[in-house]
């Protein structure tokens, strides 16, 4: 893991639309190898764009590997590259500026779904404010303490990890630090509905809404994705949600799922396919990615 950590320094003095190359390059090679993700990614998307044709899916697939592979490499940017550099390459939408003001005036929930580009939005958010986030720390020692460094090189970031329960992100919201929160993955059936995704009874945490309720936090979408030609990084503040959570906590979470929905429409190969976003199933129902 050293050995890596050292290629991504020396790479993050590329250009990037050479270090993008390069990223893709290796997506490529992984897209072949890496055989039980890859049927992972078609299963998900054979159940959520079911009117694509099988070619189409596997273009996707193809282009998501390459460009997670992209992501990973391009976080030596974001790690190591100066602070002009960044902002050269990072657009914020939709009017150039980001929204410091309105998500530190009042207690606010970062909603950033998993985008492979999701580290650049707490980068370009990190270079104007403090926030807070949960964090899986990495079973590599050296790759954690440069992940955790690189999260808080500019401002100073609180990161909880699912250990540390919900005390602290409720703490970190009464005091106006900005909570980014990640809540499209199945991470089984504690604090979590089955809720559509895609049509497909998804086990979903209910924690936006429930923590939105307790606080009175109000909840923004942020999302980045990639610029064309290698030209660098989108990121996107969405407006804050009117009337959310409301009463019910299961409305309120089919109505994030139909947002993410929507925002996967927009650059399905940017979404982050291999995970196993149906793994845990009602009672009684088999399994969604067993080989036949």
């Amino acid at each position: 893991m050293k050995l890596m950590l050292g290629l991504m320094w020396l790479l993050h003095w590329l250009p990037l639309p050479l270090l993008g190359r390069f990223g893709d390059a290796v997506g490529s090679l992984l897209f072949m190898v890496l055989r039980s993700r890859r049927h992972i990614a078609l299963t998900n998307l054979r159940l959520c764009l079911p009117e694509l044709s099988e070619a189409e899916r596997v273009d996707i697939a193809r282009r998501h590997f390459q460009a997670y592979s992209r992501s990973v490499w391009e976080r030596a940017v974001l790690w190591w590259a100066p602070e002009a550099r960044l902002k050269r390459l990072i657009t914020i939408d939709p009017d150039g500026v980001i929204p410091v003001a309105a998500m530190t005036d009042k207690p606010t929930i970062l909603l950033c779904p998993h985008f492979v580009c999701l580290d650049v939005a707490g980068a370009a958010i990190a270079m104007e404010a403090s926030a807070s986030s949960m964090y899986v720390t990495q079973k590599n020692a050296a790759f954690d303490r440069v992940l955790r460094a690189g999260r808080a090189r500019f401002k100073p970031v609180k990161l909880f990890t699912r250990q540390d329960g919900i005390k602290p992100i409720l703490r970190a919201l009464r005091d106006k630090l900005p909570y980014f929160m990640l809540p499209d993955m199945d991470f089984g059936e504690k604090d979590a509905e089955f809720v559509p995704f895609f049509g497909i009874q998804a086990a979903t945490l209910t924690a936006t809404a429930r923590i939105a309720a307790t606080t009175g936090a109000q909840v923004m979408p942020v999302i980045a994705t990639f610029l064309p030609n290698y030209q660098g990084w989108r990121v996107k503040f969405y407006p804050v949600w009117d009337n959310y959570p409301g009463e019910d906590m299961v409305a309120a979470t089919r109505r994030m799922n139909q947002f993410i929905e929507e925002r996967v429409r927009e650059a399905p190969a940017e979404y982050f396919w291999t995970h196993k976003r149906f793994k845990t199933r009602p009672p009684g129902e088999p399994s969604l990615y067993s080989k036949h």
